[in-house]
C-alpha cells in the first residue's frame, strides 16, 4: 500500500496548496483527481477551477472524476501520487444517493484506499464548526462529509489540519479516537 495522507481545514485555508506541495515533494508522477465539474453558467466557480488549474505544473495529469472515485483510485499505478481535490465536492456530487447506497459507496471507497499501491493525498473541507444547517440537505452534507473525513483519517498514515496560515500534523500532535461502534448522532 502507498502512503495515504489527509489534508483538512476550512475554506481558503491553504489545504490545496499544501497538498500540491506534498505531491511535488513525492518525486512521483502526480495525477490530479478533480472532483469538481465545470459550469460555464457560474463565473465565480469557473474562476476557482481556473485558479487551481493555473497552479498545477504542466507535467501533472488531470482527471475529472465527479463520482467514480473508487474506480479511479483502483486503477492507479504504484509509481503515481494521486491528489484528490476535494472530498467535499465529491460528497456534494453524491448527495442524491440514498443512505444505503451512500454507505456502500463509502465502504467501497475505504476498502479501495487501503489496497492501492500508489501514494494518495486527499483534500477535505472541515465542516460542522459552526451552526447546524437550517436545511435537511445542508445537514446531510455536513454529516456525510464529517463522517467520511473521520473514517478516512483512521486509515491514513498522516493527517494534516491547515488553519490560520499554518499546517499542523495531527498524526504527531493528536491522539486517534478509539473505534466508535455506533456513530448515529
Amino acid at each position: 500500500m502507498g502512503k495515504v495522507i489527509l489534508i483538512t481545514g476550512a475554506a481558503r485555508s491553504g489545504k490545496s496548496e499544501w497538498a500540491e506541495y506534498l505531491a511535488q515533494q513525492s518525486g512521483k508522477q502526480v495525477v490530479y483527481v478533480a472532483t469538481a465539474t465545470e459550469n460555464p453558467d457560474d463565473p465565480e466557480w469557473q474562476k476557482r477551477i481556473t485558479a487551481h488549474q493555473q497552479r498545477r505544473p504542466q507535467s501533472w495529469v488531470t482527471l475529472a472524476v465527479p463520482r467514480k472515485l473508487s474506480a479511479t483510485l483502483a486503477d492507479a499505478k504504484p509509481q503515481s501520487c494521486l491528489l484528490v481535490d476535494s472530498l467535499g465536492t465529491w460528497v456534494t456530487n453524491l448527495l442524491d444517493e440514498d443512505e444505503i447506497s451512500w454507505q456502500n459507496i463509502i465502504a467501497e471507497f475505504l476498502d479501495t484506499v487501503q489496497l492501492v499501491a500508489a501514494d494518495m493525498l486527499f483534500v477535505a473541507e472541515e465542516v460542522g464548526w459552526g451552526v447546524v444547517p437550517a436545511y435537511p440537505i445542508g445537514r446531510q452534507f455536513r454529516d456525510r462529509l464529517g463522517s467520511l473525513v473521520r473514517q478516512l483519517g483512521i486509515v491514513c498514515d498522516t493527517v494534516y489540519l491547515v488553519a490560520g496560515g499554518h499546517v499542523l500534523n495531527l498524526s504527531v500532535l493528536g491522539t486517534p479516537l478509539p473505534t466508535v461502534i455506533n456513530e448515529e448522532l
